[in-house]
């Protein structure tokens, strides 16, 4: 098969934190059924996602993330790349944050049968390579949830 061309991508992720934020979204996407994370900073030492909530989340809503989140991870899924059209994409993706200029072709990235979204960025090939998930802090202002996490080996 042909390589298909893509849009060029101006980071190079940690792959495992990345491949956190995904497994992060889907599980907020399931328990609150907000969108995805609004807005991301993603590093090795410690990560930041912003989530629209109508309230914040209850100590114990932040308990099921963190066990969610780590569930997940436990459970030794692979992480996969697939490519297709992004008509075909948008019947099962939200396509909402890509780029004007996103090319006809979509990067899929699946992690087990979990989550699926579209994505150019790097991860680990098995969630058994990314370690432990611990929220550090959070706030909540005007409809915005932000949580801080890190990953512990």
């Amino acid at each position: 098969m042909e390589t298909p061309e893509l849009n060029s991508h101006n980071k190079q992720e940690y792959p495992p934190m990345h491949t956190t934020e995904h497994i992060l979204n889907q599980t907020m996407v399931r328990m609150f059924g907000c969108p995805r994370s609004r807005n991301a900073h993603i590093e090795r030492k410690k990560s930041k996602c912003d989530y629209l909530l109508s309230e914040a989340p209850t100590e114990e809503q932040i308990t099921q993330i963190t066990s969610t989140v780590n569930e997940v991870i436990s459970s030794n899924l692979p992480v996969t790349i697939s490519f297709v059209g992004k008509e075909e994409a948008a019947s099962f993706l939200d396509l909402g944050k890509l780029p004007d200029d996103a090319s006809d072709t979509i990067r899929v990235i699946r992690v087990g049968d979990y989550d699926a979204c579209a994505c150019i960025g790097t991860h680990v090939e098995n969630t058994s390579e990314i370690g432990k998930f611990v929220i550090i802090s959070h706030d909540f202002s005007e409809g915005r949830w932000r949580v801080r996490f890190k990953l512990e080996v």
